[in-house]
């Protein structure tokens, strides 16, 4: 692991521990929006651990039950571990204002992704940059509800 891996992988776990303070500290009040995107709470299964694992994260784009995620890690190498996760245990919970509720994660296909992105961008321009500072293809992730836990 490199020095520059490493300090990645802390800047993106300190974030999150920020992200958690904020929204504990004010009551769930500053922290539930990034610009035009909401915060959820991803829940995933820990692929080697099978431990519960929970990263915030923002959905440029959700409606209809249905949020979408972007795996960008900031533009770096690699994917996210919650996406590696996800890849293998589809099956995830998202917090969203409070409400815990079950999904099945799936990457967008390719046509999904490309309808998706112009949409992505927009509710927050820095994924283009991220996407410009990588070789990977970012992958975008959709979360359906699953039963009865359709949300609007």
């Amino acid at each position: 692991m490199t020095l520059r891996t490493s300090l990645t992988d802390f800047g993106m776990r300190a974030m999150n521990g920020v992200h958690r303070i904020l929204l504990a500290v004010s009551g769930g009040k500053i922290g539930r929006k990034f610009g035009r995107m909401i915060v959820v709470e991803l829940h995933t299964i820990g692929r080697t651990s099978n431990k519960r694992r929970s990263t915030m994260l923002t959905a440029p784009i959700f409606g209809n039950g249905t949020y979408v995620l972007v795996a960008s890690k900031g533009g770096d190498r690699r994917n996210p571990q919650w996406y590696t996760n996800l890849t293998v245990n589809p099956e995830v919970e998202l917090t969203v204002d409070g409400t815990t509720s079950r999904f099945i994660a799936r990457t967008a296909t390719d046509d999904e992704r490309q309808r998706m992105w112009p949409e992505i961008v927009t509710s927050y321009s820095g994924y283009a940059g991220y996407q410009r500072r990588t070789d990977r293809q970012i992958p975008v992730v959709i979360c359906e509800p699953v039963g009865d836990d359709i949300r609007p």
